[in-house]
């Protein structure tokens, strides 16, 4: 099968694309013919091995897990001798978090993985295009922040794969929905109902007099202290980057009342609470209450184009990779 291969830390071109064996199952695992993947703002972060924090996750000195990728949407093709959960010919979407190996043909993973199945209707890359996105601004908005009706949201970095499924999201609870992208991306991040949508190049939201129960920074280009005049006296600032002072501030504030800074590690939540969360997006994506926004598609053997264009900071919504 082909697979992406990266040994050593560094640019897109150490990404290799190799022919390798395709990968058995165990007693408990199912093997995934991958039809779908994505590229997302953290792999070439977890390529370069920069900052240099990411390598406590990705491997010290090389990548322990030289196949990237941990998003997937596939078919069962084998199934292992206990497997009661899935069968052959199932088409599946989910994570592989704890493995990496989805910019592959083939996966190979336990049956009790964040996968589940993929309703009809819903094609591979509309599953694989929701799985990071949508689950991460779930975990923040619903669990963490505990969005509701009425409240005012602000969604900074809007046309990102977290942004759209966030304002998706908060729209979804009742929330009323400011987003901030850029002015190439208004039209588009409009078209998701967020009720005003805000050119950061031309507006600064942090000055203005409106305040918000909670601003969701899901690129990491503010801080707390800079929005701290535009939280409602309760509200909550949410961002995905979890520097050391918004993890002290999270860490001390968690039990407190008032301005609060959370973080929430949305790729560690357990298996069994992913596959709740998954399912749930799978009903919202049948009822037309989320979709998945695709910015670009790229065939495996041009991954390495995948990465510069990911990296260069400008994808709407996800970039799939197709295999």
């Amino acid at each position: 099968m082909k697979a992406v291969v990266i040994r050593r830390y560094g640019g897109p071109e150490v990404l290799e694309v190799r022919d390798i064996p395709i990968p058995s199952v165990e007693r408990n695992e199912v093997q995934i013919k991958i039809h779908a993947s994505v590229v997302n703002s953290t792999d070439p972060v977890f390529r370069k091995g920069q900052p240099f924090v990411s390598r406590f996750f990705s491997g010290l000195l090389k990548p322990k897990n030289p196949i990237p990728g941990d998003v997937l949407a596939g078919e069962i093709t084998e199934i292992g001798s206990a497997v009661t959960r899935f069968k052959i010919g199932d088409r599946v979407y989910g994570y592989t978090i704890e493995t990496s190996g989805a910019h592959a043909e083939y996966k190979c993973l336990p049956e009790d993985s964040a996968l589940v199945s993929i309703p009809e209707g819903i094609s591979f890359k509309e599953a694989a295009g929701i799985v990071d996105g949508g689950h991460t601004a779930l975990v923040f908005l619903r669990d963490r922040a505990a969005v509701r009706k009425g409240q005012k949201v602000l969604v900074y970095g809007a046309s990102g794969s977290v942004g759209t499924a966030a304002v998706q999201l908060a729209v979804f609870y009742g929330a009323q929905v400011t987003a901030v992208c850029s002015k190439g991306n208004v039209e588009m991040v409009k078209s998701l109902e967020a009720e005003r949508v805000i050119d950061y190049t031309s507006e600064d939201f942090s000055q203005g007099d409106e305040t918000y129960d909670i601003i969701f920074d899901t690129v990491a280009k503010s801080s707390f202290a800079q929005c701290r005049n535009v939280l409602t006296d309760n509200g909550v600032y949410l961002s995905t980057f979890p520097s050391p002072s918004l993890m002290l501030k999270a860490l001390f504030q968690s039990k407190t009342k008032g301005k609060r800074a959370l973080f929430a590690a949305a790729g560690l939540t357990p298996a069994d609470r992913k596959i709740e969360n998954l399912q749930f997006l799978s009903e919202l994506l049948l009822r037309k209450k989320l979709k998945a926004v695709i910015d670009r598609e790229y065939p495996l053997d041009d991954i390495a184009a995948a990465h510069s264009y990911v990296e260069a900071g400008h994808k709407r919504g996800n970039v799939i990779l197709c295999l």
